[in-house]
């Protein structure tokens, strides 16, 4: 088989059962390898996905091991020339699986992905580009992010995403909820960080690839995606994008994204996103007593917010001394 398919599961065998009858809609997606790494979900998951999808291979990691470990496992064990790391909460539309392998295996790119659509079948966010030192992750910070984004428009700072693709558009990185990759790229950029247990994992996976070749979207090809629900429903976390960073899916994303910042970046970097962090402190204590002041609401649900920031940063500051050495260590938040 030529396209291995990598999906990741932890307690998610309706999204996946739902993602697999989407894909097995069009005949192509019998001639590829499907193959669902699991991380020790402890439910039903393997029996009520291979009885319905028996020629899915299963792999068991024996505990909770992240995105990243999982999908390395996942394209260890596949046999295709091409692998695709896919999200549960995907849906297939159009053959567009089929498709996107084809283009990618006749073209001299490394890695493609399709554009996603949000349920309601509006274009979310697939295509990325770095800007230096990380310094978009501002814009996800309380209170300072809306600050950060005032000055950057004010400066002309290109945008940090593509919107919606065109038919066929370059990027620096892709979102890990659909990334198709060529073998050969791998083998020159190496897997996935195993240091990562979730978030940022794919954004440095790119910056290693993207050394090696072209990253493109193809923005006429589709794939609907449930954007967070897995892993919204997986940490009770009400929140399904970045701006959430108060709860402990808040606290695996500040942590995740700092080591991203430190590997791609440098110590430099590092400290300067860390100084911002503990400035952020006491800078959003202060604009939401202002904020409830002026609107005449309770402070008291701000006031909860900032405490579970500040308790994040706390807890950030404590693996410091880890991050900062680069050496390997398995940031597990949850």
């Amino acid at each position: 088989m030529s396209l291995s398919i990598i999906i990741v599961n932890y307690r998610s065998s309706n999204y996946i059962i739902n993602c697999l009858k989407s894909a097995f809609e069009f005949d192509s997606a019998k001639n590829f390898e499907w193959i669902v790494v699991d991380n020790a979900s402890g439910d039903h998951s393997r029996q009520q996905i291979t009885n319905l999808f028996p020629s899915v291979k299963w792999i068991d990691m024996g505990s909770n091991a992240g995105f990243a470990r999982g999908n390395n496992e996942g394209i260890r064990q596949s046999s295709g020339n091409i692998v695709l790391l896919l999200n549960p909460d995907t849906l297939i539309k159009d053959d567009s699986i089929n498709h996107c392998y084809q283009r990618l295996l006749n073209s001299n790119n490394i890695a493609a992905a399709t554009q996603l659509l949000n349920a309601d079948e509006t274009p979310q966010i697939t295509g990325n580009y770095f800007i230096k030192g990380n310094l978009n992750r501002l814009l996800t910070l309380p209170y300072l992010g809306a600050i950060a984004k005032w000055l950057a428009l004010l400066a002309g700072i290109k945008k940090t995403n593509l919107p919606q693709a065109g038919k066929e558009e370059k990027v620096d990185w892709i979102n890990g909820a659909y990334l198709m990759v060529k073998k050969q790229a791998i083998q020159k950029a190496g897997l996935l960080d195993e240091d990562f247990f979730l978030y940022y994992e794919e954004v440095e996976w790119c910056s290693r690839l993207m050394k090696h070749g072209s990253l493109v979207v193809y923005g006429d090809l589709h794939t609907i995606h449930l954007q967070g629900e897995s892993i919204s429903a997986a940490t009770n976390s009400y929140d399904k994008g970045y701006y959430n960073l108060f709860d402990k899916k808040g606290l695996q994303l500040l942590v995740s994204g700092m080591v991203q910042i430190r590997k791609q970046w440098g110590v430099g970097w590092f400290i300067f996103h860390l100084l911002v962090l503990i400035f952020e402190i006491p800078f959003f204590l202060l604009c939401s007593t202002i904020n409830s002041l002026i609107s005449l609401k309770s402070p008291f649900y701000e006031w909860k917010k900032w405490l579970g920031f500040t308790k994040n940063v706390f807890v950030l500051l404590k693996l410091t001394p880890a991050i900062y050495s680069g050496k390997p260590h398995f940031y597990k938040m949850f």
